[in-house]
């Protein structure tokens, strides 16, 4: 057995199933499951019909590559999105679609990673596990950078030593952040660029997120427009990761792309050629469809916003809360340590939270995440307005 296997950390949900595993929570409450970012939202229905449209191609081995029309419709939106000039992206060169950011994030690790180099994967804390997972099963240690109320839960680059830096094969950054909502501005995505061209090591932004924010008018910048913004067309050392899962609520369509340095981009084809994680052929149709169109998004987007401003209202009678720049998290700052928040609270009311402390590491002298929860309004308006009632009493009889 491959021995990094036991250097893995168990994953948060199976810490909360074991955190909770002996409570019986109140029966007269309805169960309100707010631990997992799972978009509940309806999907738009041209998605599905679209698959349908096309199963037939259910009878052959798709290309790892892509069928021309995805890779076309993901160029496209990508141009648009993020303001990119039309000849700065070949679907040819420039992308690849993968089975959603999870999958694509760790392969990517493991096509980067030189584990004969004492490599460093560098990531936010808290973090996406998978980060942690992709760097240990490379053969590289991961190294956290605490994102913390201090910082406006951002990384703070230029507090890495030089010597992190020298060692460092891979940078993780998520924007908006997984779980603080926090977004890099141009700014931030230009300072990562140059250490990147100074220390040698490729950007891997996790931007799945990027589509659900506040400010209709102002989105979240990405890495690929902090390139161009450079005069960077080539796009080196960068590589951007999205999703469908979140923009269009198919988690379970498990599609996405990365899209950058087409050097990068070869090798990682490769890669993934022996790897085995090409899209169906339907799935690959309905992505195309769904990367076209913008107006579901939008209306997306407004479920969140609505869903926002009605919990606020309630939570902060009993707690200091803000909407975050992006994504669909609360990052709750929480009276007491966030683990026993979350158990207390699913024991007196039979709601479920993510404690804080599961999506971080103890790192620098501190665990950013020991005194929060996460809390994901992806359930109905009503259900999470109920569990905000729930929580503000909760509070009140502390």
């Amino acid at each position: 057995m491959n021995p990094d296997l036991d250097l893995l950390h168990s994953y948060p949900f199976q810490r909360l199933t074991q955190l909770v595993a002996k409570i019986t929570p109140p029966l007269n409450l309805s169960p309100i499951k707010l631990s997992m970012g799972e978009p509940r939202h309806l999907p738009p229905a041209f998605i599905a019909r679209t698959w349908l449209d096309h199963k037939e191609g259910l009878s052959q081995y798709p290309v790892t590559r892509g069928s021309v029309a995805l890779r076309t419709a993901i160029t496209n939106w990508l141009k648009q999105r993020f303001v990119l000039p039309t000849e700065c992206l070949d679907p040819e060169r420039h992308c690849l679609p993968v089975a959603g950011t999870r999958e694509a994030l760790f392969a990517f690790a493991q096509c980067i990673v030189d584990r004969n180099q004492n490599a460093l994967v560098l990531m936010p804390n808290p973090f996406y596990q998978i980060y942690e997972g992709a760097a240990i099963l490379a053969g590289a240690q991961p190294w956290f950078l605490n994102t913390t109320q201090a910082t406006n839960f951002l990384p703070d680059f230029d507090t890495v030593p030089e010597e992190i830096w020298a060692r460092c094969q891979l940078l993780y950054v998520c924007s908006p952040g997984n779980p603080t909502g926090a977004v890099l501005d141009l700014a931030a995505y230009t300072r990562i660029i140059e250490l990147a061209d100074r220390y040698n090591f490729v950007i891997a932004s996790d931007e799945c997120y990027s589509e659900i924010y506040g400010d209709e008018n102002s989105p979240p910048v990405g890495l690929l427009q902090a390139c161009i913004s450079m005069g960077r067309n080539d796009f080196r050392r960068c590589v951007a990761f999205h999703s469908l899962s979140k923009r269009s609520n198919v988690p379970g369509l498990r599609s996405g792309f990365v899209a950058g340095d087409a050097i990068l981009l070869d090798r990682f084809l490769l890669y993934r050629t022996y790897h085995g994680c090409a899209l169906p052929p339907p799935t690959q149709a309905a992505s195309a469809v769904a990367w076209a169109d913008e107006a579901h998004v939008i209306e997306n987007r407004v479920f969140y916003r609505q869903k926002f401003a009605a919990m606020l209202e309630i939570l902060n009678e009993v707690l200091e809360v803000s909407i975050p720049a992006g994504g669909f998290y609360l990052w709750l700052k929480t009276p007491f340590d966030g683990e026993t928040f979350a158990r207390d609270l699913f024991a007196a009311t039979n709601v479920l939270v993510l404690p804080g402390s599961y999506l971080s590491r103890t790192a620098h002298g501190t665990n950013p995440g020991h005194d929060r929860v996460r809390i994901a309004l992806v359930a109905p308006l009503e259900e999470c307005l109920e569990a905000a009632k729930r929580i503000r009493d909760h509070l009140s009889t502390k």
